[in-house]
């Protein structure tokens, strides 16, 4: 199936550089590589661009509690971040920060230009203010009883007991969680982006982007409650960027953040040299995609297209939106020891087993997916090992030691290989639709029509019979290219185990359609293991230490 080369840009949602990776983040990152990996096996031009989200309050605060400067903040956790993302084989063709020159240039521009469209007008607001610390509240740093369930220590915007959503006035014995003391109410001139005015423009970039059903609903229900106008500004003190024209008042920080997509993007192209204008312009005929959580759908799906609308730039295509991880059927936890970071992860499993798992878990709705820990045990050992690289490790010997590493110079079963081969549109299609779990299914049903070929023939069998040990490198070259044409469906998720395959037949940078024609009459090298067994010890250990 000959596609025209496509161009992408493709993002994952920038990380806040306050806290570590862990493997709820790593469900979307997994997810949004998988998805680049494979496009670009089929030849298309990918660029997939991330950030450090790097303004805001919270990293203001954290930074003055380690007396430190918040950029030195950020600069640490982004180092920390790549390190995490590049030991789980997710790559990046840039990772940059919010905090940039690119991104505040960008920020600048689209601002001045909304400014001259008359979509930023200016509102006096009463906000909590804490005296003692001399600077405006963010609705999350003020704390009190829900007003609705009464449950005590609530954020200042949403109870987590009952999921009321109420303004910080409302809340029962307010306090600031910064000084402890209760806020006053002051007034402030605030700066607002007219988002009520894209609402016919935004019902037909829904209709036209292909986002998931159970999202658009979402959508709908805001439509049907009125689009508010966007509070994008916040008072000094703030890390961030400051409003041209004022003295106090900065960018709020999801106004920054997804320009930041763009920066980064601006960036690669000054590196590599390439006119990133033109995939940013209107009226372009490249692709632009947003793997995103549920948690942020608001921010991507009405106010930036709306902004970007407004500023004359491109819009994106889709926006793919994931459920959150759970973990043994529950909400991730220390004390169970299942909020396990990236690093924690590492210090025990190898990466591969996560990037499968979530794989055989991942489709294009928004459900939640569980990682129950037995199971990620059982499936990865049967799946992985016992299926797939099982293949080559009782094929490849006889090969090496009976007919010196040469692989004959035609198949056993032309029609069973053709079978697997024949199955790479389908399969091509299901990665293409993010049914990632469909497709694991599929490439594990050519499996064991693998293994069943195999165990049927029995080369280990046959090797110790004068009348049939002929036949052995035959069968087993049979064995090698369906192992070969399953390490190829499965490679935009295993990289390694990937990049190990193609040493093992002498190949490099294996394309899709590479499985349509077998590997024959040429040397593979000694087979070496490529993937051992999950032990239920070092899971046991990995949540021990999570535990800490």
């Amino acid at each position: 199936m000959k596609q025209h080369t496509r161009r992408l840009l493709v993002t994952s949602a920038l990380p806040y550089a306050n806290g570590d990776i862990h493997l709820g983040h790593l469900v979307e990152y997994i997810q949004t590589d998988i998805w680049v990996r494979f496009q670009r096996m089929r030849g298309h031009e990918v660029h997939y661009v991330c950030a450090s989200d790097a303004h805001g309050t919270p990293i203001m605060i954290r930074a003055r509690n380690e007396n430190i400067d918040p950029a030195e903040l950020v600069a640490r956790y982004k180092a920390a971040h790549e390190a995490d993302f590049a030991a789980f084989q997710i790559e990046f063709d840039n990772f940059w920060s919010t905090h940039s020159d690119e991104n505040e240039t960008l920020v600048g521009d689209i601002y001045s230009k909304l400014s001259s469209a008359n979509l930023i007008h200016t509102k006096t607001i009463n906000q909590a203010y804490d005296a003692q610390e001399a600077m405006f509240l963010p609705d999350r740093f003020v704390r009190g009883t829900c007003p609705s369930c009464k449950t005590p220590d609530q954020y200042g915007d949403s109870c987590e007991h009952c999921g009321a959503t109420y303004s910080p006035d409302e809340l029962i014995d307010p306090v600031s969680v910064l000084s402890g003391l209760p806020p006053e109410y002051r007034d402030s001139d605030h700066y607002f982006f007219k988002l009520g005015e894209f609402e016919s423009f935004l019902k037909t970039w829904l209709g036209n982007s292909g986002i998931d059903g159970s999202v658009r609903k979402k959508l709908l229900e805001w439509f049907d409650a009125g689009l508010q106008d966007w509070d994008i500004s916040r008072d000094a003190p703030y890390f961030g960027f400051r409003i041209p024209g004022t003295d106090d008042k900065y960018f709020y920080v999801w106004l920054d953040a997804p320009i930041g997509y763009f920066a980064s993007f601006k960036a690669l192209g000054e590196r590599e040299q390439f006119d990133t204008d033109e995939w940013l312009a209107p009226d372009s005929d490249t692709e632009m995609y947003h793997f995103i959580g549920k948690d942020i759908m608001y921010f991507h799906t009405l106010f930036w297209p709306a902004v970007l609308e407004g500023a004359g730039m491109r819009t994106p295509t889709s926006v793919f939106v994931h459920g959150f991880l759970t973990v043994d059927g529950k909400k991730m936890s220390k004390s169970r020891g299942t909020f396990i970071n990236a690093s924690t992860y590492l210090a025990h499993l190898a990466p591969d087993y996560l990037r499968y798992y979530y794989a055989a878990k991942l489709n294009p709705g928004i459900d939640d997916i569980d990682l129950n820990l037995s199971d990620f045990v059982a499936r990865v050992n049967s799946d992985l090992v016992g299926k797939v690289v099982n293949i080559a490790s009782r094929c490849a010997g006889f090969i090496t030691k009976g007919n010196d590493g040469m692989l004959a110079d035609r198949l056993d079963e032309p029609a069973l290989y053709a079978e697997v081969a024949d199955a790479r549109d389908t399969i091509a299609s299901l990665y293409e639709a993010r049914e990632f779990s469909k497709a694991m299914r599929e490439i594990m049903r050519l499996a064991d029509i693998a293994n069943q070929y195999i165990d049927e023939r029995k080369p280990w069998v046959m090797a110790k019979d004068d009348a049939q040990r002929e036949h052995v490198p035959l069968i087993c070259t049979q064995g090698i290219n369906l192992f070969r044409a399953l390490a190829i469906y499965l490679s935009p998720v295993l990289p390694l185990i990937a990049e190990k395959s193609q040493t093992l037949l002498g190949e490099s940078n294996w394309q899709w359609e590479d499985v349509a024609t077998p590997l024959l009459g040429t040397r593979i090298e000694k087979f070496k293991p490529m993937l051992m067994r999950v032990d239920d010890k070092a899971v046991a250990a990995m949540q021990e230490d999570a535990r800490h």
